[in-house]
């Protein structure tokens, strides 16, 4: 293997400059900052990692653990360089300081697949640089040259004499020396990996086996009063006036009030309160959202569709191609407002001390929740201090820059003595919380004389998720959405450095921000690909039928430019049988897509009966990750995210009539069951590029691939969403 993934400066100047990090200043996560010491209680202290005289070794993670493996891959890069085993280190959620923040984003924030990317080298370098400090300590204490010094299982080892010590008997010695970090320290090769590489277990999946693990809505302190709101049921709606007369004579009530959300119940159990919030009597403003539905949200982003956009790319004369061509393909795919629906629903305990308020919440954005409680609370946002436990899934929505479930615990909490902490239910948790915007892509295209797609423009229509946040500056250009273009241009755009990987002559992209009302938008699992990778996938697949071209092969001579692409379609027309003909009712259908930088193809299979229903029989997905930090994590993350994405695609779909959403739980909101599930097969290319994320890469190409095999298996195209409102149920 060679060693582009470290072994050179070059390699990491590299690496440093595409993540715009500074890996040793003291914004930077798991480094030494150059006064590491030994502390009083006899440990090795920096930011990020601490050895105790017991031999405990600490890491403080400063990415959040919500399913997504942050834990296991960061303890196992840190494990790899410290040569202990990474089940042994103990782990402890980093406070909200700026030297926590991600280098990526200059915010404390776990998003956008790259944790394990980010952290690939700085927290290796903390581990190496760690044991240089060990392996120097033995040295002078032992007086024995360096070089015959080694390290294995949390100890220094002399073999000579077999002498040995384990790491924290040797911090009295970097103390008596006053032994300083080095400046510079060379990583392991990969052919020396003993941990990267190696599929692992989850770190934290033990406890949560047992039931050890404690997520939020789990933690009971001293004296804590439990929520439960009342909510308008019309997104933006008010309280004009209550009755908590019958609610307060129930008992454990311990108050009614009004708060921005609603109307909060607090009550000695989340039980007796949730029953005294449907006793009280509520006159509601329904505000300017009554009349709003998802029907006319359709037929306005259509009518938008059909006008000029603000022009996002234009490669070549697509308009004029496309007004001399013979034949024009034209479609228009629409894609509905999707719930989150984690298994743990939002939750977050808030108490509140003179100028200082303390959170228990699990949320990916903890800067962001810290700076909105503190403009909120009038008090320094250093005062706000936010425990992170882990959390039941999020899928986007623990990353909410309205910081709205954390700010309505604080509201909930103020004028109490005691913590309060707000529980939302299922019924909540889908009528009131934020959606993957609803989305209309507007399509056309011809080919040429050989079939081969020749002009492309398609018109994006939606409700950006970044306009009128502090993210404009980035993920804001020209005007335009990045999310809501994303995995649509051939060219880079914004800060993302990647296209489509397909090469059209003649490609034109235009987008509209539709107006924002008071459906909250929030990004969903591989964000702007949830709408933009259908639309395009699909398309796509409709000028191959035009055309006359297998759709993989049509893939396969777009991307001969795009090597890593290209790569993976090969790999999947081996791994899938895909020239196998498949019998009656049955069909196959292929995506592909670039999410942060990782290639990504599936092909799936399924079987049709006449009435429409369906399943999905199997799904083999080939991914090109960089070097697999951890395999058996890769598949999780692979299986899980298709398993998210089908199911999204299946049946997921909120609806709004006069402003109320009809969906309640998981009854109206189906997510998928096991039976559902297909036979998935993971290939994880090798690869000695840096690695790069998968959390989200399996998400973005299940919907099209299952849309695009329904089509091969019954001749109708799905251009409306989810697939069960079109006749077609999975079962």
């Amino acid at each position: 293997m060679s060693n582009g993934l470290n072994s050179t400066q070059a390699s990491r100047r590299r690496f440093i400059q595409a993540t715009g990090a500074l890996i040793f200043s003291a914004q930077c996560p798991v480094t030494f900052s150059g006064k590491a010491h030994a502390a009083g209680s006899g440990s090795i202290m920096n930011s990020f990692v601490r050895i105790d005289a017991n031999n405990v070794i600490t890491m403080m993670a400063n990415n959040s653990e919500f399913g997504n493996g942050a834990y296991t891959v960061m303890s196992m890069m840190l494990a790899e360089e410290l040569d202990v085993d990474y089940r042994s280190i103990a782990l402890e959620a980093a406070p909200t300081t700026p030297e926590y923040y991600s280098p990526l984003f200059r915010e404390y924030l776990t998003a956008g697949s790259v944790t394990t990317g980010s952290t690939f080298i700085p927290m290796r370098t903390a581990g190496a640089k760690a044991r240089a400090m060990l392996l120097d300590a033995a040295s002078r204490a032992w007086q024995v040259p360096l070089a015959e010094l080694t390290t294995r299982d949390g100890a220094v080892l002399h073999e000579a004499s077999g002498r040995q010590s384990p790491y924290g008997d040797l911090l009295e010695a970097i103390s008596r020396f006053a032994i300083q970090p080095p400046e510079t320290v060379a990583l392991k090769d990969p052919s020396e990996f003993k941990i990267l590489g190696k599929p692992a277990k989850r770190y934290e999946g033990p406890g949560k086996v047992d039931g050890s693990a404690e997520f939020g809505i789990d933690i009971k302190l001293p004296g804590m009063l439990y929520g439960a709101i009342a909510r308008p049921p019309v997104h933006g709606g008010s309280v004009v006036d209550f009755d908590a007369s019958e609610a307060l004579a129930m008992p454990g009530v311990v108050k009614a009030k009004a708060i921005r959300a609603g109307v909060v119940v607090l009550a000695d159990s989340y039980w007796r309160a949730q029953k005294a919030r449907d006793k009280l009597k509520i006159t509601w403003d329904r505000g300017a959202n009554a009349g709003v539905s998802s029907e006319q949200f359709y037929s306005d982003y259509r009518a938008l569709a059909d006008t000029p956009g603000m022009l996002a790319e234009d490669i070549g004369d697509a308009l004029g191609t496309l007004s001399a061509a013979d034949d024009v393909v034209e479609a228009t795919y629409e894609m509905p407002l999707l719930a989150h629906a984690t298994l743990e629903p939002m939750n977050c305990i808030a108490q509140i001390e003179g100028d200082s308020c303390t959170i228990w919440s699990g949320t990916q954005y903890q800067s962001n929740d810290q700076e909105v409680i503190s403009r909120f609370l009038g008090i320094p946002q250093q005062n706000v201090t936010i425990h992170r436990p882990l959390m039941g899934g999020s899928f986007g929505r623990r990353s909410s820059k309205t910081a709205d479930y954390t700010v309505e615990a604080v509201e909930a909490a103020m004028g109490e003595s005691v913590p309060v902490q707000i529980i939302w239910s299922r019924e909540e948790d889908i009528r009131s919380g934020h959606y993957r915007p609803l989305f209309v892509h507007k399509l056309r295209g011809s080919v040429d004389e050989s079939g081969m797609p020749q002009a492309w423009h398609q018109v994006a229509v939606g409700q950006s998720l970044m306009q009128g946040t502090k993210h404009d500056p980035t993920y804001m250009v020209r005007g335009m959405d990045i999310y809501s273009l994303d995995g649509c241009l051939q060219e880079p755009f914004g800060v993302f450095p990647y296209g489509t990987s397909y090469q059209i002559p003649h490609h034109r992209v235009e987008s509209h921000n539709a107006p924002r009302s008071g459906i909250v938008p929030q990004e969903w699992r591989s964000v702007g690909h949830t709408h933009t990778g259908i639309a395009y996938e699909c398309f796509l697949d409709e000028m191959a039928h035009k055309g006359g071209i297998d759709p993989l092969e049509l893939r396969l001579r777009l991307t001969k430019d795009h090597p890593r692409m290209n790569r993976v379609l090969s790999v999947l027309k081996e791994k899938c049988g895909w020239d196998t003909p498949l019998g009656p009712g049955r069909g196959r259908g292929v995506a592909a897509r670039i999410y942060n930088i990782s290639p990504v193809a599936q092909a799936v299979e399924v079987t049709v009966a006449d009435n429409g229903d369906f399943t999905v029989d199997r799904v083999v997905c080939v991914v090109d990750c960089g070097f697999a930090v951890n395999p058996l994590g890769v598949e999780g993350q692979v299986e899980g995210g298709l398993a998210y994405g089908l199911g999204g695609v299946a049946f997921g779909n909120i609806d709004i009539v006069n402003g109320e959403v009809q969906q309640s739980n998981f009854h109206d909101y189906p997510v998928l069951r096991l039976r559902q599930m297909p036979k998935v097969e993971v290939h994880i290319l090798p690869s000695d590029e840096p690695p790069t994320g998968v959390g989200e890469q399996a998400t973005t190409p299940i919907a099209p691939a299952v849309a695009n095999a329904l089509f091969n298996a019954t001749g109708r195209r799905v251009r409306r969403f989810p697939l069960s409102s079109q006749g077609f149920n999975l079962v």
